[in-house]
């Protein structure tokens, strides 16, 4: 497949959730059930292998298979984005080439994670992985994972690479946000991307892109019309859908560790006949009392009700 640095990212690209029915083996028929109702929440691509996703902790197969699955009920009906973040270049390079062979648009990337690195390092390192990418692809700046934040200047330097379309924001600074917004106007069709959705419609409002949040796997249509109503600057229409955003990012707070959030979302997902919430290691789903909390939220939202009326057969093992 050619390289096509011309790819736009833009609007609602959730970090979709990996279906699972043992830690090492991806639930198809879930998979292709939440591929389906994001693309009929109105989404604008699909993010897989990234944080929401699980994607550093899966094995081989289960990539693999993901990555299969994804292109194959898409269709190309939206850009599919895969994660190739790992320690090793050559793990990274793999997951590329596999990714290319299945028709994915574009990939993700954060700096290398384990060492920290300096900012000549990241770019260094970008350099050298972007001449051997067959696709374009985002960086990806997660610094609560990777312990490396890439500063603006840094990201400044990157735009030398042709392949580079896009940059992902979970940094969760506005200020940094906005630097990179002007970053990206020197080089058209840059897409900034914000990571933290509850920052999405000021992202938007500022002149971002659209953003990649994690509460889409559970409400898709929610963030696509907050996007469009921050793109018209409909502030009437915006308020009641910030607080509806609100009420759900409570789904990410019944736990007490930094895996709620995935959890949060898995258990919603669950209760809502979507998939199951097996998780890989070395993380557990949520016991009964969150998920009675979630369970809850849910029906304050209106989705449990729903996922009632048309309940979905959930896949066994």
């Amino acid at each position: 497949m050619p390289l096509d640095s011309t790819l736009r990212l833009r609007g609602i690209i959730p970090p979709m959730v990996t279906p699972l029915l043992t830690p090492s083996r991806l639930d198809e028929e879930a998979t292709r059930r939440q591929l389906r109702r994001l693309l009929a929440g109105g989404v604008h691509g699909v993010f897989i292998l990234g944080t929401t996703g699980e994607g550093p902790s899966l094995g081989h197969a289960v990539q693999r298979r993901l990555i299969e699955v994804t292109c194959d009920e898409v269709r190309g009906a939206v850009p599919v984005l895969a994660g190739i973040s790992a320690a090793a270049f050559d793990e990274s390079l793999r997951l590329a080439r596999l990714a290319a062979d299945c028709g994915v648009a574009a990939l993700t990337v954060t700096p290398p994670f384990y060492y920290p690195l300096g900012q000549d390092e990241i770019v260094e390192y970008f350099e050298h992985l972007a001449r051997q990418l067959p696709l374009p692809f985002v960086v990806y700046d997660i610094p609560a994972m990777t312990k490396t934040h890439m500063e603006a200047a840094t990201v400044r330097r990157l735009l030398a690479l042709p392949a580079l379309i896009g940059i992902k924001d979970s940094s969760g600074q506005m200020i940094y946000h906005h630097e990179l917004l002007r970053v990206a106007r020197e080089r058209e069709g840059l897409a900034v991307l914000i990571g933290p959705e509850e920052l999405l419609a000021e992202a938007v409002l500022a002149g971002g892109h659209g953003g990649v949040p994690g509460g889409a796997n559970i409400d898709p249509a929610l963030y696509v019309q907050l996007y469009e109503a921050a793109r018209r600057r409909d502030f009437a229409a915006l308020e009641p859908l910030r607080d509806r955003l609100f009420l759900l990012r409570g789904i990410y707070q019944r736990g007490r560790f930094g895996s709620s959030m995935i959890k949060g979302v898995k258990c919603a997902l669950k209760l809502m006949g979507v998939c199951g919430d097996v998780m890989t290691e070395p993380f557990q789903p949520f016991g009964p009392r969150q998920t009675a909390e979630i369970a809850a939220l849910l029906r304050d939202l209106g989705l449990l009700a729903a996922a009632a009326a048309t309940p979905q057969p959930l896949s066994v093992a």
